[in-house]
Protein backbone atom coordinates (compact mmCIF):
# COMPACT_ATOMS: atom_id res chain seq x y z
CA UNK A 1 0.00 0.00 0.00
CA UNK A 2 1.36 3.41 -0.96
CA UNK A 3 1.16 5.89 1.90
CA UNK A 4 0.38 9.59 1.64
CA UNK A 5 3.50 10.83 3.42
CA UNK A 6 4.56 14.13 1.87
CA UNK A 7 3.13 17.34 0.46
CA UNK A 8 4.36 16.15 -2.94
CA UNK A 9 1.98 13.21 -2.59
CA UNK A 10 -0.82 15.67 -1.84
CA UNK A 11 0.08 17.72 -4.93
CA UNK A 12 0.14 14.61 -7.09
CA UNK A 13 -3.22 13.52 -5.72
CA UNK A 14 -4.78 16.90 -6.42
CA UNK A 15 -3.54 16.81 -10.01
CA UNK A 16 -4.97 13.33 -10.50
CA UNK A 17 -8.30 14.28 -8.92
CA UNK A 18 -8.66 17.23 -11.29
CA UNK A 19 -8.28 14.80 -14.19
CA UNK A 20 -10.61 12.19 -12.70
CA UNK A 21 -13.34 14.75 -11.89
CA UNK A 22 -13.08 18.19 -13.55
CA UNK A 23 -15.67 19.52 -11.06
CA UNK A 24 -12.84 19.49 -8.52
CA UNK A 25 -10.74 22.06 -10.42
CA UNK A 26 -12.54 25.09 -8.88
CA UNK A 27 -12.61 23.32 -5.52
CA UNK A 28 -8.81 23.02 -5.59
CA UNK A 29 -8.53 26.68 -6.57
CA UNK A 30 -10.80 27.78 -3.72
CA UNK A 31 -9.36 25.50 -1.03
CA UNK A 32 -5.94 27.11 -0.73
CA UNK A 33 -3.34 25.12 1.19
CA UNK A 34 -4.21 21.43 1.61
CA UNK A 35 -2.26 20.18 4.67
CA UNK A 36 -0.69 16.73 4.92
CA UNK A 37 -1.98 16.02 8.45
CA UNK A 38 0.04 12.86 9.09
CA UNK A 39 0.52 11.69 12.66
CA UNK A 40 2.41 8.87 14.32
CA UNK A 41 0.42 5.66 14.56
CA UNK A 42 -0.46 4.22 17.94
CA UNK A 43 -2.60 4.62 21.02
CA UNK A 44 -1.98 8.32 21.62
CA UNK A 45 -3.12 9.26 18.14
CA UNK A 46 -6.27 7.16 18.36
CA UNK A 47 -7.01 8.60 21.82
CA UNK A 48 -6.81 12.11 20.37
CA UNK A 49 -9.34 11.19 17.69
CA UNK A 50 -11.70 9.82 20.34
CA UNK A 51 -11.39 13.02 22.36
CA UNK A 52 -12.14 15.19 19.31
CA UNK A 53 -15.51 13.60 18.55
CA UNK A 54 -18.51 15.96 18.67
CA UNK A 55 -16.71 18.79 20.49
CA UNK A 56 -15.15 22.03 19.32
CA UNK A 57 -11.46 22.22 18.46
CA UNK A 58 -10.80 24.35 21.56
CA UNK A 59 -12.59 21.88 23.82
CA UNK A 60 -10.80 18.90 22.27
CA UNK A 61 -7.41 20.56 22.72
CA UNK A 62 -8.17 21.42 26.35
CA UNK A 63 -9.45 17.95 27.23
CA UNK A 64 -6.60 16.19 25.48
CA UNK A 65 -4.07 18.45 27.22
CA UNK A 66 -5.52 17.51 30.62
CA UNK A 67 -5.61 13.83 29.68
CA UNK A 68 -1.98 13.83 28.54
CA UNK A 69 -0.94 15.56 31.77
CA UNK A 70 -2.86 13.09 33.96
CA UNK A 71 -1.85 9.95 32.08
CA UNK A 72 1.85 10.14 31.26
CA UNK A 73 2.81 8.31 29.13
CA UNK A 74 -0.53 8.30 27.37
CA UNK A 75 -0.64 4.66 26.36
CA UNK A 76 -2.88 1.65 26.89
CA UNK A 77 -1.15 0.60 30.09
CA UNK A 78 -1.36 4.10 31.50
CA UNK A 79 -5.08 4.44 30.75
CA UNK A 80 -5.90 1.08 32.34
CA UNK A 81 -3.90 2.00 35.43
CA UNK A 82 -5.54 5.42 35.67
CA UNK A 83 -9.13 4.15 35.39
CA UNK A 84 -12.39 5.91 34.58
CA UNK A 85 -12.17 8.48 37.38
CA UNK A 86 -8.99 9.98 35.94
CA UNK A 87 -10.59 10.11 32.51
CA UNK A 88 -13.60 11.85 34.03
CA UNK A 89 -11.38 14.45 35.68
CA UNK A 90 -9.72 15.08 32.31
CA UNK A 91 -13.17 15.93 30.93
CA UNK A 92 -14.10 12.87 28.89
CA UNK A 93 -17.77 11.93 28.72
CA UNK A 94 -18.82 8.52 29.98
CA UNK A 95 -19.10 7.06 26.46
CA UNK A 96 -15.60 8.31 25.61
CA UNK A 97 -14.25 6.92 28.88
CA UNK A 98 -15.66 3.51 28.04
CA UNK A 99 -14.35 3.66 24.47
CA UNK A 100 -10.84 4.64 25.51
CA UNK A 101 -10.72 1.88 28.09
CA UNK A 102 -12.06 -0.63 25.53
CA UNK A 103 -9.27 0.37 23.12
CA UNK A 104 -6.69 0.05 25.91
CA UNK A 105 -8.01 -3.42 26.77
CA UNK A 106 -7.87 -4.44 23.10
CA UNK A 107 -4.24 -3.28 22.89
CA UNK A 108 -3.44 -5.12 26.13
CA UNK A 109 -4.99 -8.24 24.64
CA UNK A 110 -2.89 -8.07 21.47
CA UNK A 111 -4.31 -5.46 19.09
CA UNK A 112 -1.38 -3.87 17.24
CA UNK A 113 -2.41 -0.35 16.19
CA UNK A 114 0.81 0.10 14.21
CA UNK A 115 0.18 -3.11 12.26
CA UNK A 116 -3.30 -1.91 11.32
CA UNK A 117 -1.65 0.89 9.38
CA UNK A 118 0.15 -1.61 7.15
CA UNK A 119 -2.72 -3.91 6.19
CA UNK A 120 -5.70 -3.64 3.85
CA UNK A 121 -8.04 -0.84 4.88
CA UNK A 122 -11.14 -3.05 4.88
CA UNK A 123 -9.53 -5.53 7.25
CA UNK A 124 -8.25 -2.73 9.47
CA UNK A 125 -11.73 -1.19 9.58
CA UNK A 126 -13.24 -4.51 10.69
CA UNK A 127 -10.72 -4.85 13.52
CA UNK A 128 -11.11 -1.28 14.71
CA UNK A 129 -14.89 -1.12 14.59
CA UNK A 130 -15.07 -4.39 16.53
CA UNK A 131 -13.93 -2.39 19.57
CA UNK A 132 -16.75 -1.01 21.71
CA UNK A 133 -17.39 2.64 20.84
CA UNK A 134 -15.17 2.79 17.74
CA UNK A 135 -17.35 3.68 14.77
CA UNK A 136 -16.56 4.13 11.08
CA UNK A 137 -15.56 7.82 11.41
CA UNK A 138 -13.01 7.11 14.14
CA UNK A 139 -11.53 4.16 12.27
CA UNK A 140 -11.39 6.02 8.97
CA UNK A 141 -9.75 9.10 10.46
CA UNK A 142 -7.15 6.91 12.19
CA UNK A 143 -6.32 5.12 8.94
CA UNK A 144 -6.32 8.37 6.99
CA UNK A 145 -4.03 10.38 9.27
CA UNK A 146 -2.05 7.73 11.17
CA UNK A 147 -1.69 5.18 8.37
CA UNK A 148 -1.52 7.75 5.58
CA UNK A 149 -3.95 5.52 3.69
CA UNK A 150 -4.46 6.97 0.20
CA UNK A 151 -8.04 5.87 -0.40
CA UNK A 152 -10.12 6.59 2.72
CA UNK A 153 -13.00 9.09 2.73
CA UNK A 154 -14.79 9.60 6.11
CA UNK A 155 -18.24 10.25 4.66
CA UNK A 156 -19.89 10.44 8.09
CA UNK A 157 -17.97 13.67 8.74
CA UNK A 158 -20.47 16.56 8.77
CA UNK A 159 -17.89 19.09 7.57
CA UNK A 160 -17.10 16.94 4.54
CA UNK A 161 -20.80 16.54 3.80
CA UNK A 162 -21.28 20.31 4.05
CA UNK A 163 -18.22 21.08 1.94
CA UNK A 164 -19.16 18.69 -0.87
CA UNK A 165 -22.76 19.90 -0.78
CA UNK A 166 -21.65 23.53 -1.05
CA UNK A 167 -19.10 22.87 -3.78
CA UNK A 168 -21.54 20.93 -5.94
CA UNK A 169 -24.68 22.94 -5.16
CA UNK A 170 -26.41 20.02 -3.44
CA UNK A 171 -29.32 20.89 -1.15
CA UNK A 172 -29.79 19.31 1.26
CA UNK A 173 -26.17 18.27 1.76
CA UNK A 174 -25.43 14.61 0.98
CA UNK A 175 -25.67 12.12 3.81
CA UNK A 176 -23.04 9.50 4.53
CA UNK A 177 -24.37 6.87 2.11
CA UNK A 178 -24.72 9.34 -0.74
CA UNK A 179 -21.29 10.79 -0.07
CA UNK A 180 -19.66 7.35 0.00
CA UNK A 181 -21.17 6.67 -3.43
CA UNK A 182 -20.08 10.05 -4.78
CA UNK A 183 -16.54 9.63 -3.43
CA UNK A 184 -16.13 6.27 -5.16
CA UNK A 185 -15.31 8.14 -8.37
CA UNK A 186 -12.27 9.72 -6.66
CA UNK A 187 -10.53 6.41 -6.02
CA UNK A 188 -7.66 5.73 -5.57
CA UNK A 189 -7.16 9.27 -4.21
CA UNK A 190 -10.06 9.56 -1.77
CA UNK A 191 -7.65 10.32 1.09
CA UNK A 192 -6.45 13.43 -0.76
CA UNK A 193 -10.04 14.32 -1.69
CA UNK A 194 -10.98 14.28 2.00
CA UNK A 195 -8.11 16.62 2.84
CA UNK A 196 -9.14 18.84 -0.07
CA UNK A 197 -12.72 19.21 1.13
CA UNK A 198 -11.65 19.87 4.73
CA UNK A 199 -9.45 22.66 3.34
CA UNK A 200 -12.37 23.89 1.23
CA UNK A 201 -14.60 23.89 4.33
CA UNK A 202 -11.95 25.97 6.16
CA UNK A 203 -12.10 28.60 3.43
CA UNK A 204 -15.89 28.37 3.17
CA UNK A 205 -16.65 28.69 6.90
CA UNK A 206 -13.58 30.42 8.26
CA UNK A 207 -12.51 27.69 10.67
CA UNK A 208 -10.76 24.35 10.44
CA UNK A 209 -13.08 21.39 11.05
CA UNK A 210 -10.52 18.66 10.32
CA UNK A 211 -9.35 16.47 13.22
CA UNK A 212 -7.19 18.39 15.73
CA UNK A 213 -3.47 19.03 15.67
CA UNK A 214 -2.52 16.30 18.15
CA UNK A 215 -4.12 13.75 15.82
CA UNK A 216 -2.24 15.27 12.89
CA UNK A 217 0.92 16.73 14.32
CA UNK A 218 2.96 16.36 11.13
CA UNK A 219 1.49 19.16 9.05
Amino acid sequence: MRRIETLDHIAEGLEQLAVIDPRLVPVVAAAGEVPLRLSDAGFRSLASIIVSQQVSRASADAIFGRLAALVDPLDAEGVLAAGEETLRVAGLSRPKQRTLIAIAEAVRDGLDLDHLCAIDADEAMVRLTAIHGVGPWTAEVYLLFSAGHPDIFPAHDVALQSAVGHAFGMSPRPGAKALYRLAESWAPWRGVAARLFWAYYREMRGWDAAPPAEAAKKT
